[in-house]
């Protein structure tokens, strides 16, 4: 499968990713992101996972802007494309993508710790169908995949920037949701949960009114393992809310 190409010239460049976009006199541009970078100190574990893997699995950053690039490519093979935004630190990833073998599962996690834990879990569990990257994944679903090809998106507890002031940051938002919309295949689903009840709720705004999708609330997706940072959050009485998406024929 070959990468979408929203070209701005007639050599096909992609438009700067988020963080690389300047002025005209140099200076950055702000820009408002679902994320924050955080820390990137490694424990000794994440250390020696990082140093084993990272340059089988990690997509570099860099490596996107080539306009020949591709998931193909970068998974070493042709299999149908399942994208996981925030895998954090990989409990999720790992269950998931061993049972499917036969897709590509793209992990998307601006965290390095979380990434190098990931890669643990991922080689613990015997996996060659896992890569990760830190790409914006908002700018990555919209210029480097292909409308009506993505077999599964995943959005599992997402920041929910609960302040007033920070809502403009969240994810899942009409931009958003028409964006990954049309990157579903037919048939496809988007799964997310969310342990904030306000979130959930503006989740399933947003996701009803998009045209392409049908879906709503649902039981708990059994095939998702209870991760560490789910059962804190049961542990102080938040309740877990699953939404299920599917792209219209």
């Amino acid at each position: 499968m070959l990468v979408t190409d929203h070209a701005t010239d007639q050599d096909h460049v992609r438009p700067a990713r988020p963080h690389q976009k300047l002025t005209d006199d140099g200076r950055r541009v702000r820009e408002v992101l679902s994320y924050s970078r955080r820390g990137s100190r490694f424990t000794t574990r994440q250390a020696a996972a990082w140093e084993a893997h990272h340059e089988r699995w990690v997509v570099p950053d860099e490596a996107v802007d080539d306009s020949g690039f591709s998931w193909d490519q970068a998974f070493g093979r042709q299999a149908p494309l399942v994208v996981e935004i925030g895998c954090g630190t990989g409990e999720a990833t790992a269950a998931l993508a061993t049972a499917r073998p036969d897709a590509n599962v793209l992990a998307l996690e601006v965290w390095l710790p979380g990434a190098a834990e990931t890669m643990g879990r991922v080689a613990e569990a015997g996996l060659t169908n896992v890569r990760l990257c830190g790409v914006d994944a908002v700018w990555l679903l919209e210029h480097l995949v292909a409308p009506d090809t993505l077999e599964e998106l995943w959005t599992f507890f997402p920041d929910p920037w609960h302040k007033a002031k920070h809502h403009k940051r969240r994810l899942v938002t009409p931009a958003f949701a028409a964006v990954a919309a049309e990157r579903l295949r037919p048939g496809a689903r988007w799964r997310l949960a969310t342990d904030w009840a306000a979130y959930a709720e503006q989740m399933r705004d947003v996701l009803d009114a998009e045209p392409r999708l049908e879906g709503g609330v649902v039981e708990r997706w059994a095939e998702r393992p209870l991760t560490k940072f789910e059962r804190k959050g049961l542990a102080v009485g938040r309740t877990i809310t699953d939404l299920t998406y599917t792209r219209r024929a």
